[in-house]
């Protein structure tokens, strides 16, 4: 086996695991998975830079996680940034900082190699599964961008464009440096437009419709899990490979976007940094199954992270 440490950053979050990986059974043996909110995206929609509070949050997690990496003795590491490293003009600011905390140089990947990771990383372990169909549709919904991925053993078809639910929610919601509480019925509206054009846009190289298994990724889809199981706290042994229905999904977005800011903080098993952006996240999970007629998705707590982590075998 190979001790590897993975880290993903997005634009809403980083995330860290460090893994033994065993490429003979296809297990990752988790040691250490970790996630923290540092909404790097924040403003690059609007200003096409990196905000220098972003920077600062997004490097005092890289502290923290080298200290991990360190204690556990990953013997490879891979960095990887996703959308708002990739749309931000300072992005160089942005690796040199990672490169002198960590030792490596972040990745920015292109949207396509975003996919590829995301699609091995959900599912890998789902091979042999007779209770899944093939081919998979696999969709990441991040903060600045959306990945969906069709294939079966491998890739058949990626695109990635750019609706995430920190980018929806600063695009529409927020106004004056406020957000919405609730939207308001136009503002979801066009929100939804926004999904529906992006979603055309994927159609025209991935066949959405053509899948038989939909497979859900990241923290918008794990939360509305959580959510519909009305669970106390966050669990994700719980959430992983669970099941919820499109109306189930409906009946939750339409709640999450028609809530208050306060009424979402309280709900139980949703992260403070995810609270003012999960109602658009909901809403292109909803938007998707719509579209498909996915009469349900399958959450999964793996996703790009694990992807990453197998590419270093």
């Amino acid at each position: 086996m190979t001790r590897v440490a993975a880290i993903d950053c997005g634009t809403n979050s980083i995330r860290l695991l460090v893994a033994d990986a065993d490429p003979a059974t296809g297990e990752l043996t988790d040691l250490d998975r970790r996630m923290t909110i540092v909404r790097l995206g924040q403003g690059v929609d609007r200003t096409g830079r990196l905000a220098p509070e972003a920077l600062e949050r997004t490097f005092a997690a890289c502290r923290e996680y080298a200290e991990v990496i360190k204690e556990h003795g990953a013997e490879r590491l891979r960095f990887v940034a996703t959308s708002a490293s990739r749309d931000a003009e300072n992005r160089e600011e942005f690796v040199r900082g990672v490169l002198d905390i960590l030792g490596v140089e972040p990745e920015v990947i292109t949207g396509d190699q975003e996919a590829e990771f995301s699609f091995t990383g959900a599912t890998k372990e789902l091979t042999g599964r007779g209770d899944l169909t093939r081919p998979y549709l696999v969709v990441d919904i991040g903060g600045g961008s959306t990945e969906f991925v069709v294939g079966d053993d491998h890739v058949r078809a990626a695109r990635s464009v750019d609706v995430g639910c920190v980018r929806m929610t600063e695009r529409h919601l927020v106004h004056g440096g406020e957000v919405s509480d609730p939207p308001t019925e136009e503002e979801i509206a066009a929100m939804r437009a926004d999904i529906e054009a992006a979603l055309d846009l994927a159609e025209q190289s991935v066949p959405l419709r053509d899948a038989h298994t939909l497979v859900g990724l990241a923290g918008s889809v794990t939360t509305v899990s959580a959510i519909a199981q009305e669970l106390p706290a966050y669990d994700s042994t719980r959430i992983h490979h669970s099941r919820v229905s499109r109306d189930r999904v409906r009946e939750i977005t339409e709640r999450l976007l028609r809530s208050t800011h306060a009424e979402r903080a309280a709900i139980p098993s949703l992260h403070p940094g995810r609270v003012d952006v999960i109602g658009a996240g909901a809403l292109v999970l909803l938007a998707l199954m719509e579209r498909t007629g996915a009469e349900e998705v399958v959450v999964s707590e793996h996703d790009i992270l694990d992807g990453i982590a197998w590419s270093l075998t």
